[in-house]
């Protein structure tokens, strides 16, 4: 059976760039305590869409309005930088699915995203709202969808977030931590299915999702004085071993593979103590998490389109080979761990 392949991915980052030293103190944060939060975050850089300098007192329509940009523009250039990559254009594009949390806008940035870059009035669409850092796994699987469906067609999916957009500050831990880690960014893949060309890009062979509603509340963005602010539970570090344990087993004894197949772990770098609970829960070598970690240290998170971000580092650094095996794997609201199966 010939299974889907990606063709291109393109990944983008808003222009403002800084440091943890000075993300801490534009967010107005003081003491050596919280200082050492963003200093020991294994993040050195993250990007932001600012228009000026970081303004705490933003009301929750200026919030969404700077999202609402910020998506477009960020959102557009991915879009660009994978069908370039592809050497193709948006015109060739059937499907188009969007997952974003970090704001609401009605039409989407979607169709928005239609009918500011030329794309053919007759592209199907998918809007795909509120699965937070796991969001693009799900996105994925609606594009391998139409393209399983639809053989030579083609199939675009983007992930972008405007995590600044949800900036919310208070005295607790937790949004503190969120603070510190979380970023702006957009990743695009393009998809096909049908005769497999050069193999630079994998085939997306599968997908598995456990999701443990007990913790439902432990992972998202709540509404809170008109705002969103990130919810980011102390257990979440622990569980996600567990969690992605569950759904890999599944996964892999259903395609007769074990663990030491896996070449490429193309794992959502959520925070340096959770990659650090994954690499213990696995055994794992630091190499086989050097890719997670050179995305959180240059980027941070930025929630949905990070674990794409890691898996362009993959192709990029990782000289894979045809009949290498990589999985995906993303954790999210609900609370979800999403993994897909990939070969080159």
């Amino acid at each position: 059976m010939s299974h889907p392949r990606i063709l291109g991915i393109g990944t983008a980052n808003p222009p403002v760039r800084l440091t943890q030293e000075q993300t801490f103190h534009a967010a107005g944060y003081h003491g050596e305590r919280l200082r050492k939060i963003f200093l020991n975050s294994g993040i050195d850089y993250r990007h932001f869409y600012l228009e000026g300098p970081l303004n705490r007192e933003e009301n929750s329509d200026q919030l969404n309005q700077r999202y609402l940009r910020g998506a477009m523009k960020t959102g557009c250039h991915a879009i660009l930088n994978c069908v370039n990559s592809a050497r193709t254009t948006v015109q060739d594009v059937d499907f188009l699915a969007v997952c974003s949390c970090t704001g609401y806008v009605c039409p989407d940035v979607g169709s928005r995203l239609i009918a500011h870059m030329g794309f053919s009035n007759s592209v199907q669409r998918a809007s795909i709202a509120g699965l937070g850092c796991a969001g693009a796994l799900p996105a994925l699987q609606r594009a391998v969808d139409f393209v399983r469906a639809n053989p030579g067609r083609q199939a675009l999916m983007l992930a972008v977030e405007i995590c600044s957009a949800c900036y919310y500050v208070d005295n607790t831990l937790e949004t503190v931590v969120g603070n510190a880690i979380c970023a702006d960014g957009a990743a695009a893949f393009l998809l096909t299915a049908g005769p497999q060309g050069k193999r630079k890009y994998p085939q997306i062979i599968d997908f598995q999702t456990f999701i443990d509603t007990e913790q439902i509340e432990q992972v998202g963005l709540q509404h809170r004085d008109g705002k969103l602010r990130i919810v980011l539970g102390a257990s979440i570090q622990h569980l996600a071993g567990p969690m992605i344990e569950t759904a890999l087993q599944q996964l892999l004894q259903r395609h007769g593979l074990c663990r030491s197949r896996i070449r490429f772990w193309v794992v959502h770098p959520g925070g340096r103590k959770v990659i650090d609970n994954v690499q213990k829960h696995f055994a794992m070598e630091d190499a086989q998490l050097r890719f997670s970690r050179t995305v959180l240290r240059n980027y941070g998170n930025m929630s949905s389109p990070t674990v794409m971000f890691v898996l362009e580092e993959v192709v990029r650094s990782g000289d894979p080979r045809p009949g290498d095996f990589g999985v995906m794997i993303a954790l999210g609201p609900g609370m979800a761990a999403e993994v897909a199966l990939l070969r080159w």
